[in-house]
């Protein structure tokens, strides 16, 4: 109760002390005026013609950022935003099939601890771990993208691994237009279109940006699986053979709008919209020996996906009292109507034995509001920045579920309801935060407090029963401390030290009972959670090298409180308390007289929940390059190096491990070579990602990617109309994961297997033909 008072109270003295200001605006101005947005605004037809090779930001920010220009991304022509992040330092994609990459990673910690912003507002994804699925973004919206590897008092603290911000172009800072044209041949014949184009240029008294993209999103697999009684892979239990194809489009547009109002105001609108259509076709073929039984089913599988992202927001900025107000107003949205089902056709030695069907359908409705004021004004030497967010998110999410058995072969499949499962989960925020900075000719620093106050309210129904619900609130203190030393005008060093916190996931939170959910283990999920938190430091070291080029090593340490884990509760599952009760009436039948008192019974399943069972630590370091060969004599060659070493500790019911889901590296190396004579260029990017390991109660995984290599070659024509042909997954890269399962906790320790899988997916290379003219 105190530091919800203590919250609203410094919430309460923010605003007034900025509302105080409000009749001081028509005398009081700022130093520095805004710069003619016509003037700043950058010509699109050097993005479509580059008549340089681009190279990483050095950036003047003394928090440690890292930036990157769509061009330094565009010449290997990436569809997503997940291809270009995949050639940033530290970022991972663990669980994405082969030649996808949705759910970014940075440090190798997982999905939900790496926050995602869309011009620095948070946007709603469809993972239930908090994540944001990158894929969804096409490449052409964005004007570039920031890594921000430290928290800061103005920014969310839940960014415990780091935060990417997407910024999407904007009017104040492109003008022209242009279009993108092109084709993408996939290794099995499919040939997909592109179709993009972006304007931008003065209107209705300000300045307008329009885009839109409409890209064919395909994707086919092959993949084999074999399931053996133990990692010995003596004796192989059964096999399946699948082929998956993912066919569909996306379609999505942005806008912005900037205008100068006054003397020292401006006022910007910005809005993106992303829908996904898809199709993923599942065909597999499975063989199961069972003593000297040949059961084999023919399993089709079909997932029609249906989402929408979408956003907009408005920003206020002005002078006033001597400083500058800022008011922001978001608000974004997340929807989701998928389903998906699967038939499985079974024969017994070539015998027709069974048939049976499951489907289910999801209805998904995410929502982000957010509301800041903020006063930024001289202290003395240095600079004073408070203000409040607050934060309102709603996501409510209903599962349908459907079943069906057929009594003969070739019975029609007609599905009967199965039951719902819906939950809502509604937070509010209200963050207040207090920075200093200051800037010397060799020394910046950034001071920091920032206050999270979460109410969380967690409701959960099945069959449109309300069958639970949840109340939580969360409170913490999170301050921050960056600090930048220019040794000399091409070294520098950077120290942040921060707390960062990361919110439990929204399958955690829930106590709905999922009966199997680990193995023949149930679950169940616990509001009462805490939030993970942790004290960070990163310590870097920059050198620039020439005009462009740039090398930097950052070393990074968090020490996570609070982790969260999946841990037994002690209670047997449901399908151990049917199996106790009927064993124990047969016992009874067969021994007269006898008690339950009598009755020994092991339980072989569970019911397992989330809990914060202790501490973790997750270190490495990240190392990068980008630069022109000037000093060999080569201006005209670019070449490009990062490398990332990922470590991490955590104990867990069996023992010490990494953090699921950590590669142990990652690291990228790439060339463009650009022939001024010719209008001409070509490059090439090679990527490894390192083994990644996950443990949880009866299941162990390591996955492995394998080697990706990308290449372009470029033609220019005068200086508004190039041409590019790119190639993907030239080294027909598999993605391999070693499957070792268990019943229960026990026969894990014991090492008592029930089965020990291999699987292994290839998609095969693409080819991409793209046609940019601007005019």
């Amino acid at each position: 109760m105190k530091k919800n008072l203590l919250a609203a109270s410094l919430s309460q003295a923010l605003a007034c002390a900025m509302l105080a200001s409000i009749p001081a605006i028509a005398v009081a101005q700022t130093e520095q005026q805004m710069p003619d947005g016509a003037s700043e605004a950058k010509q699109l037809d050097t993005i479509v013609v580059q008549g340089e090779i681009a190279y990483r930001n050095r950036t003047d920010d003394t928090a440690p950022v890292l930036s990157y220009d769509l061009e330094y991304f565009q010449r290997f022509e990436p569809s997503t935003v997940g291809d270009m992040l995949k050639r940033l330092p530290g970022v991972t994609f663990v669980g994405s099939d082969i030649m996808e990459s949705d759910g970014v990673m940075m440090r190798g910690m997982a999905a939900g601890y790496t926050q995602v912003l869309i011009n620095g507002k948070k946007v709603p994804g469809a993972g239930d771990d908090r994540s944001f699925w990158v894929d969804r973004i096409p490449a052409e919206m964005v004007d570039h993208i920031e890594i921000l590897r430290s928290t800061s008092a103005n920014r969310s603290g839940d960014a415990m691994a780091g935060a990417i911000n997407i910024v999407l172009r904007d009017a104040y800072a492109f003008d022209g237009s242009y279009l993108r044209i092109g084709l993408t041949r996939w290794y099995d014949g499919e040939v997909n279109p592109t179709f993009g184009a972006v304007t931008s240029g003065e209107a209705l008294g300000g300045r307008l940006l329009a885009g839109i993209n409409v890209q064919d999103r395909y994707r086919a697999k092959i993949k084999r699986s074999d399931r053996f009684s133990d990692p010995s892979m003596e004796e192989l239990v059964s096999f399946e053979d699948q082929s998956e194809v993912k066919d569909g489009r996306d379609y999505s547009a942005n806008v912005s709008y900037t205008v100068d109002v006054g003397e020292t105001g401006r006022f910007s609108i910005d809005g993106f919209y992303v829908k996904t259509d898809r199709d993923v076709k599942e065909v597999s073929h499975e063989i199961e020996y069972d003593d000297e039984d040949v059961i084999e089913a023919n399993v089709p599988g079909f997932n029609p996906i249906d989402q929408k992202n979408w956003g907009i927001g408005a920003e206020y900025k002005f002078d006033m009292a001597g400083g500058t107000t800022e008011f922001d107003l978001d608000y974004a949205k997340f929807e989701d109507n998928s389903a998906e089902r699967e038939e499985s056709h079974e024969y017994v030695n070539g015998e027709w034995d069974a048939s049976e069907a499951e489907a289910s359908a999801v209805e998904a409705d995410d929502t982000e509001t957010g509301f800041k004021i903020a006063h930024k004004r001289p202290a003395g030497s240095a600079e004073l920045e408070f203000g409040v967010d607050y934060h309102r998110k709603k996501r409510d999410i209903v599962y349908t579920n459907y079943e069906w058995e057929g009594e003969e072969e070739g019975d029609p499949v007609v599905y009967e309801l199965d039951g719902t499962i819906g939950s809502l989960i509604e937070e509010t925020r209200v963050d207040p935060y207090l920075m200093l900075s200051g800037k010397g000719e060799m020394f910046s620093w950034e001071a920091g407090l920032r206050y999270e106050t979460t109410k969380s309210d967690i409701r959960y129904s099945e069959d449109d029963e309300v069958e639970g619900a949840a109340s939580k609130d969360y409170n913490e203190l999170l301050p921050s401390l960056h600090l930048k030393w220019d040794l000399t005008d091409a070294d520098r060093i950077s120290l942040s030290l921060a707390k960062s916190v990361k919110r439990p996931n929204f399958n955690e939170l829930i106590p709905a009972l999922l009966d199997g959910e680990y193995g023949d283990n149930d679950y169940i999920g616990n509001p009462q959670l805490e939030q993970e938190t942790a004290n960070g430091i990163d310590l870097g070291f920059e050198h620039r090298l020439g005009k462009h080029g740039v090398v930097g090593v950052n070393f990074f340490y968090r020490d996570v409180k609070n982790l969260i884990e999946l841990v037994n509760t002690g209670e047997w599952s449901e399908d151990a308390q049917d199996t106790y009760e009927e064993d124990l009436e047969e016992f009874l039948e067969q021994n007269p007289g006898s008690t339950e008192d009598d009755f020994e019974f092991e339980p072989e399943s569970w019911l397992f929940t989330s809990a914060n069972v202790g501490d973790g630590k997750v270190y490495g370091v990240e190392f990068d390059l980008s630069t022109p060969l000037t000093a060999l004599g080569m201006p005209n060659t670019g070449v490009f190096l990062n490398y990332s070493y990922l470590n991490s500790k955590v104990t867990d019911f069996i023992g010490e491990r990494r953090f699921n889901d950590q590669a142990r590296s990652v690291y990228n190396i790439g060339f463009i070579q650009d022939l001024p004579s010719w209008a001409a260029s070509f490059g090439a990017t090679y990527r490894k990602q390192g083994d990644a390991f996950s443990r949880v109660l009866a299941e162990e995984v390591t996955v492995k990617y394998g080697d990706d290599l990308e290449v372009f070659v470029e033609k220019r024509f005068g200086k508004t109309l190039s041409v590019r042909l790119s190639a993907a997954n030239l080294l027909d890269a598999s993605k391999d994961e070693f499957f070792h399962k268990f019943d229960n906790e026990a026969d894990q320790i014991d090492r008592d297997y029930d089965e020990y899988e291999l699987e292994s997916e290839e998609a095969g290379p693409s080819y991409q033909l793209v046609m940019r003219w601007a005019f």
